[in-house]
């Protein structure tokens, strides 16, 4: 314990070789003799007792089983093996001032990156407007986009990959705080030249006849349009699962089948959007996030940023 307490620690100040020299002290303690070939020149240089740099090499080469150095009194220079060794852990050491480096650019109020994820309806304009938004006021920090459908970004969550995502439906799980922020209402999309397309509203049960198009499973669309199908009273006859909207709505247009879908950022020509009046059609847009995960500053200026728009995600 009492060991513990007294090894230093990292602080936001601390610069790359203060990083180095407290995760890996025994690699840098090796480099720093190897570099000056004299124990008490490079206790000097790094500011550690001479006794305390004796120790470490005596261990290193210890636990590797091999002589890093040949001593005379207290000039040392390197084997054969210690050569070798020096080679890779100039490498380690590099490797580690560049990923300390990274996260710590990364976790920069002003600079730093946000790892978002959102579904492909939200894409074309929803995204596009909240990130112009928030860079208005935070015009330096940086994204990392992914594009997914719903169950493929929780699963980045989970992973570390994301920090925050905009998903349909809001997820329940116990290890993600998920926060509802908006509805979206959705349409049932015919051929221009269909038997209902004269029409502005229609119940579901109406289309009970017709093939439809759908994202495939897995997809929280797909799920709603067999849920609100199921609610209407029939099960779909689907002639093709895809993955994006927009495709769906244009195989409409080519008379392939009806879908359900949400409004579009630009009219297509040759479909009608239809009203759904029974049941109510609609999904929840929501963002979720990995639950007792820390947030760096920039993630959670993005997440407030994100929960102001309650109501007010969608454009109008």
């Amino acid at each position: 314990m009492h060991q513990q307490r007294s090894e230093p620690h990292l602080s936001p100040s601390s610069d790359t070789e203060d990083i180095v020299a407290i995760l890996a002290p025994r690699l840098a303690y090796f480099a720093g003799v190897a570099r000056t070939e004299h124990v008490t020149r490079a206790a000097q240089e790094m500011q550690v007792p001479q006794s305390t740099l004796s120790r470490a090499m005596v261990r290193l080469e210890h636990d590797l089983g091999v002589d890093l150095f040949a001593r005379r009194g207290r000039t040392v220079s390197l084997t054969p093996a210690g050569r070798t060794f020096l080679a890779s852990v100039e490498r380690a050491l590099a490797e580690i001032e560049r990923a300390a480096d990274e996260v710590r650019a990364d976790a920069d109020p002003a600079t730093g990156k946000v790892a978002f994820g959102f579904l492909h309806t939200m894409g074309s304009e929803t995204v596009p407007g909240l990130i112009r938004a928030f860079r208005a006021d935070h015009p330096r920090v940086r994204f990392s986009l992914v594009q997914n459908y719903g169950e493929a970004m929780i699963e980045r969550l989970r992973s570390g990959e994301l920090d925050l995502c905009l998903t349909s439906p809001v997820p329940d799980a116990p290890d993600l705080v998920a926060r509802r922020l908006d509805e979206q209402k959705l349409r049932l999309v015919v051929p221009a030249d269909h038997r209902l397309a004269s029409r502005r509203r229609i119940r579901l049960a109406e289309a009970a006849d017709e093939t439809f198009v759908t994202l495939e499973p897995g997809y929280g669309l797909r799920r709603i349009t067999d849920d609100l199908c199921q609610q209407a009273g029939f099960r779909p006859r689907v002639a093709f699962e895809g993955e994006e909207a927009e495709t769906l709505r244009g195989l409409v247009a080519a008379g392939l089948g009806v879908a359900l879908l949400p409004p579009p950022a630009v009219a297509r020509p040759g479909v009608v959007e239809l009203t759904v009046t029974a049941p109510r059609a609609a999904r929840e847009i929501g963002v979720a996030w990995l639950d007792g995960h820390p947030d760096t500053p920039p993630v959670a200026a993005f997440k407030k940023f994100l929960l102001s728009k309650r109501g007010n995600l969608l454009p109008d």
